[in-house]
């Protein structure tokens, strides 16, 4: 009889032991190992900006997005960066495919209509890249010329309707794609965010062949992309913003991952002051 209590006891014992084993690999399976993950949309081939070159991603966005993802509770190897195309930021938002964008995104109103911003977190302006010999001086000198469209940005068709009503636009869908046209002739110039084409000038394979005009005609506030509605990861976001900016944090990004380009920020509306009112 004792042996066969001992032995019920061992029984017992290993199977608790099992159901424990079970527990802790479903726990590790459901934290992902230490903690929520979260997968952030990016550019993929903005030098300076968000750039992916082989595992690693590098530039502004980047940096602010790794600095709101940390002040949100997440470690940098719990996030995962997704490309955001400009024509697919407003799907992968609302499909729930990313949590946040940090991908040069303006706001504007009319976006501002399918999805929720925190920030803006810089101020641009758009402007024109030619090539070096071009004689190119301003939006106002396009007409008859061909200038890169990239799909789902408003840029060229900007300088259309404002500047230069003969222009043709050639779409192409990234701006790494406007750029290599641009060097075949192809195009004549390519227009977006200066803080865009300075990245691209000044990269290695680029310098001497491209130059910015250097001649600014619109703001461009970059603000962090969300699921319409979601005012509670905006105001987190907008915190975590006014953090990065007060601690001097900002100031070293924007060094580290725009200086190189030679590009100087306008002081009056950067870094931003304020941050827009969550909604």
């Amino acid at each position: 009889m004792r042996q066969r209590i001992i032995a019920a006891f061992g029984i017992a014992a290993l199977a608790a032991t099992g159901l424990a084993a079970c527990g802790d690999d479903s726990g590790d399976g459901g934290s992902g190992g230490g903690g929520d993950k979260v997968t952030i949309g990016i550019k993929f081939d903005q030098p300076g900006l968000g750039l992916k070159e082989g595992s690693n991603y590098t530039g502004l966005d980047v940096d602010v997005a790794k600095y709101v993802a940390k002040e949100l509770g997440y470690s940098d190897d719990n996030i995962e960066f997704k490309e955001a195309p400009s024509a697919q930021r407003e799907t992968l938002l609302s499909n729930g495919q990313v949590k946040m964008i940090f991908a040069t995104y303006s706001i504007t109103d009319a976006r501002k209509e399918k999805v929720s911003f925190a920030g803006p977190y810089l101020v641009a302006g758009q402007d024109l890249l030619v090539r070096a010999d071009s004689d190119i001086t301003g939006p106002d000198a396009l007409n008859g010329k061909k200038l890169c469209s990239v799909t789902g940005s408003t840029s060229a068709q900007k300088v259309k309707d404002k500047f230069a009503n003969t222009v043709q636009l050639q779409e192409y869908d990234t701006y790494s794609k406007c750029v290599e046209a641009l060097g075949a002739g192809a195009i004549d110039a390519l227009t977006t965010d200066n803080t865009i084409l300075a990245g691209y000038a000044s990269q290695a394979a680029n310098q001497g062949k491209f130059k910015v005009v250097g001649k600014t005609f619109s703001e461009e506030r970059y603000g962090v992309g969300l699921k319409k509605g979601d005012t509670e990861t905006c105001t987190k976001v907008n915190d975590a913003l006014k953090k990065m900016v007060d601690s001097g944090e900002w100031q070293k990004a924007v060094d580290k991952n725009v200086g190189p380009s030679g590009l100087k920020l306008d002081a009056a509306t950067n870094p931003p002051k304020s941050f827009d009112a969550c909604a």
